[in-house]
């Protein structure tokens, strides 16, 4: 029975685990392409906009800054993106790892 649980559970979880991963890596190509620019060395250095790697900015900032953007620093994506892309970028940029911390 144990087994019969333990397995039906793990293959549960192997869809939820792949679409998790496809969203990580979307959002990472969304990054790359979009806010790369701005945001030197995928986020952990600083460009033209902040560094992101290690922000203490809560993710309501981060998403709302995103999606409506900062007149004359950053463009809004908002319309850009759906909503789950936009949480996936919030989620990406906290997974950044800060070399100086």
């Amino acid at each position: 029975m144990i087994r019969i649980l333990a397995l039906t559970v793990a293959l549960s979880l192997g869809p939820a685990v792949a679409w998790a991963q496809d969203r990580a890596a979307e959002a990472a190509q969304i990054f790359a392409s979009t806010c790369g620019f701005c945001h030197q060395d995928g986020g952990r250095a600083a460009g033209r906009g902040p560094k992101l790697a290690g922000t203490d900015r809560p993710d309501d900032y981060l998403l709302n800054r995103i999606r409506v953007g900062k007149e004359g620093a950053m463009p809004a994506f908002g319309r850009a993106f759906s909503e789950a892309q936009l949480r996936a970028l919030v989620v990406y940029i906290r997974s950044l790892k800060d070399d100086a911390r």
